[in-house]
């Protein structure tokens, strides 16, 4: 089974070709719009924060500014450094930026979440999705993407022929490694709640009654808040974004691994980055937030999925101007140490006492005792940690003594 979309469980013909092309042509309209969107709020909202008037001339409000950048880097200069890897230094910008584009198109981004309806709506007489494809390991193709994205980042770097530019991409990829596996633990507590790997089944799970009728069901809820605390996190890491932008600490590496680049190609880059800011938001929305689902309260059911999920959305591309606008940025060996020191062990025991919940919820195991025993079990575990991390600064700590006496 290639997909979960009933659109395609059947005979296809032309009508689902076209149906699948215009929601081609509409994820791909919508994403641009939202990354040309975000571009402007992110420079607007910044400078209101710094007491800064921001883009105040192509258009109303500035509006029409990130459009005149655009066009802007078209007529730059492309230049194409002497000791650069020519086929590698042109293929790396499209490395990040596609990533992005494959990942949003599993994001579901309306229907009517009802056990009558099951989150489809009709578009001429045919019942399908608002997302463009539902694969049944969608969550493992946002854990791959996001994954492959880094290598866009790390070629730029390496290809360029530059020590600065390389030194942003090796800073790149040990970063991805330390937030990844911080970032896939979280997302492993998630799939155990809802028993799927299909974004769509995610967000049906989260659709249905919440606590006592009145908080909602979201896996940000029902996993106990960590796992989502540690998504957001690692995901700003992921994202490069401040406080975690290491990879173009200006101070240190000039502008890191984009250095070298100019014209389109850096403009591909910078569209990345906001196209996985949007993207980033929007997956945090479906794992954790119910993504289009919520209440209807006049109208029709339909359009209240996308009003739910713009609005979700809103407050996380909100969330993240905030953090750049608020936040200094760390030392290399600050954004290591919480990486691999706290996300990962921290995740790590979240998950496991979220499967021992959910394996004595099957056997019919005492919940309380069970809990207090997971609980008990990762205390001990933190203090083993901290005790060989403090023994370890103790060695180095005497052994650079012994050093500087000799």
């Amino acid at each position: 089974m290639l997909a979960l979309d009933p659109l395609l469980a059947g005979d296809i013909g032309w009508e689902e070709v076209g149906i699948v092309l215009l929601k081609v042509v509409v994820v791909f309209a919508l994403l641009l719009v939202s990354v040309l969107f975000m571009i402007w709020f992110e420079r607007k909202v910044h400078a209101d924060m710094s007491n800064r008037l921001g883009p105040n001339r192509a258009g109303p409000f500035g509006i029409l500014q990130t459009l005149a950048d655009g066009i802007k880097f078209f007529f730059k200069e492309d230049l194409l450094p002497d000791r650069a890897d020519r086929r590698v230094f042109i293929l790396a910008p499209f490395l990040s930026l596609v990533p992005a584009f494959l990942v949003f198109s599993v994001i579901p981004i309306g229907g009517v979440f009802t056990e009558a309806q099951q989150g489809t709506v009709e578009i001429f007489g045919h019942e399908t999705y608002l997302q463009l494809a539902d694969p049944p390991i969608g969550v493992l193709l946002i854990l791959a993407c996001s994954s492959i994205a880094v290598y866009g980042v790390m070629l730029a770097g390496w290809s360029s022929g530059s020590k600065y530019p390389l030194l942003g991409s090796v800073r790149a990829s040990a970063q991805m490694v330390s937030y990844e596996a911080a970032l896939g633990l979280s997302v492993v507590a998630v799939v155990l709640l809802a028993g799927s790997l299909s974004t769509h089944d995610i967000v049906m799970t989260q659709a249905s009654d919440g606590f006592l009728g009145i908080v909602p069901r979201w896996n940000a809820i029902a996993t106990g808040v960590v796992p989502f605390v540690i998504f957001v996190i690692a995901g700003t890491a992921e994202l490069n974004r401040p406080p975690f932008d290491l990879v173009e600490a200006e101070q240190e590496l000039v502008g890191g691994f984009h250095t070298e680049y100019s014209s389109i190609r850096f403009a591909l880059f910078f569209l990345a980055e906001f196209m996985n800011t949007v993207t980033m938001s929007a997956i945090i929305v479906t794992l954790f937030l119910g993504g289009p689902a919520g209440p209807v309260f006049f109208g029709p059911e339909w359009i209240w999925g996308p009003i739910w999920f713009l609005a979700k959305l809103f407050i996380f591309l909100f969330m993240f101007v905030w953090l750049r606008a608020t936040l200094p940025r760390f030392r290399y060996d600050q954004l290591m140490d919480l990486g691999w020191k706290v996300l990962i062990p921290l995740s790590l025991g979240w998950m496991l006492l979220l499967a021992s919940l959910h394996i004595a919820d099957d056997q019919d195991w005492n919940p309380f005792v069970v809990g207090a025993v997971g609980v008990a079990s990762a205390l001990v575990a933190y203090l083993m940690l901290t005790g060989a991390m403090r023994t370890a600064q103790q060695r180095r700590a005497a052994d650079e003594l012994e050093g500087s006496v000799r």
